[in-house]
């Protein structure tokens, strides 16, 4: 690991996906908050995650296409415009506006995503790019996992929705430090977009839908038991200072999942290690869902370290399924893991409304083995070798 934190841009960049992720985590703790303003239902109070995470989603392919043609340069202007767009979401009179406001921050993140990821894999030697790559997606995550203790303090702060002005600040600083830290190495990658026009190599696309449909599972259960779980545990009485931590640990134990899992997949395979972790989250949902209260901090490091742990190792198989078009990939990947989970989450609210909040969050175990089908169709990474590389970006292997 050190070899990958003495490199600067990695680590600059890691500090961005820590900061733009870190608004994802805030949005579950305004729910309670945004239902008594608006006077809203489980289901209503989700679009706001549906309206975020999914222009964050459908913005992602072309972000994708934008970056493997023209660079990455702008990647620290769109953490700053989901930071300037978020932090006004507490100062709107209505609902519709509310939305709007969190179409526009989705788009910011949409657009940072892929430019991030194709940076990213450029700076990752090969032998070591599930590690690498789960290192940085750890950032975002433990980014997610502050951002219910962040939303929490500046609430308590200001009493109310008010306190996400204070948001705006991380986002613009990291921003701008990110466009300085990586002025030098973005301009547009050539070579791959001459590549990616020359290479005769059809996109394996089963083994692409394969890939994109076991992470937009696993973005839907990962998004749903995150947002709900302030929601429910409120509603069983507990206050943000149980339910803001229990929701820290879920997250803060899928970075560790993360990171875990890229080093087990260098050595047993992406495919392997994505299995074994859907067989084991079934038992994990069923214990979190049907034994809530303080053993739950137990259970929710089990859901954290098995559902969200495989997503980078998923983004790499969809990179080097289009070598060519990596960027492409990355937005197509993520941008679909995306817009489930935001789709997600008003469906699992609907079905709450009608019978309760346990039952809806335990109907996940059904997705699970319904994706466990579909994961063993991924591909070995003997299959896997058969792809070409490409390098995305005109930047060397091990830059610092």
């Amino acid at each position: 690991m050190k070899e990958f934190l003495r490199n600067g841009k990695l680590v600059t960049l890691m500090l961005g996906h820590l900061t733009v992720d870190s608004y994802v985590g805030v949005i579950p703790v305004l729910y309670p908050l945004l239902i008594g303003r608006f006077h809203l239902t489980l289901a209503t109070v989700g679009l706001v995650s549906l309206a975020y995470g999914g222009f964050a989603a459908i913005s992602q392919p072309l972000f994708g296409v934008i970056a493997d043609r023209y660079g990455t340069r702008f990647t620290g202007v769109a953490l700053a415009w989901t930071a300037l767009t978020f932090a006004l979401i507490g100062f709107v009179s209505s609902f519709p506006m509310l939305l709007v406001l969190a179409c526009a921050s989705g788009l910011g993140s949409g657009a940072f995503h892929p430019f991030g990821a194709l940076d990213v894999r450029a700076l990752l030697p090969a032998w070591r790019r599930s590690f690498g790559m789960s290192i940085y997606v750890t950032a975002g995550t433990v980014g997610v996992a502050l951002g219910p203790l962040i939303g929490i303090g500046v609430l308590a702060l200001f009493g109310g929705l008010h306190g996400t002005g204070l948001l705006v600040i991380p986002g613009v600083a990291a921003g701008a430090y990110l466009l300085w830290r990586m002025r030098a190495g973005a301009e547009p990658p050539a070579a791959a977009a001459r590549a990616a026009i020359a290479s005769p190599r059809a996109v394996p696309l089963f083994a692409l839908s394969m890939v994109i449909g076991v992470m937009m599972s696993r973005a839907w259960t990962v998004n749903a038991f995150q947002s709900f779980t302030p929601t429910w545990y409120r509603q069983l009485g507990y206050g943000p200072e149980f339910y803001g931590p229990l929701a820290t640990t879920l997250v803060l134990a899928s970075a560790v999942g993360t990171v875990g899992c890229g080093s087990l997949a260098d050595r047993y395979g992406r495919r392997t290690v994505i299995l074994v972790t859907l067989v084991l989250s079934v038992p994990a949902i069923l214990l979190y869902t049907m034994f809530p209260g303080p053993w739950a901090f137990g259970s929710a490091i089990l859901i954290g370290v098995l559902a969200a742990s495989t997503a980078p190792l998923m983004l790499l198989m969809a990179q080097q399924l289009m070598a060519s078009r990596a960027g492409l990939a990355s937005g197509l990947v993520m941008g679909l893991g995306f817009v489930t989970g935001a789709i997600g989450i008003p469906i699992n609210g609907a079905i709450a409304d009608s019978i309760g909040l346990q039952k809806s969050l335990m109907t996940h175990v059904i997705l699970v083995v319904a994706t466990i089908v579909i994961a063993w169709f991924l591909p070995t990474e003997k299959e896997m070798e058969t792809y070409s590389e490409v390098v995305p970006v005109g930047a060397p292997a091990i830059a610092k």
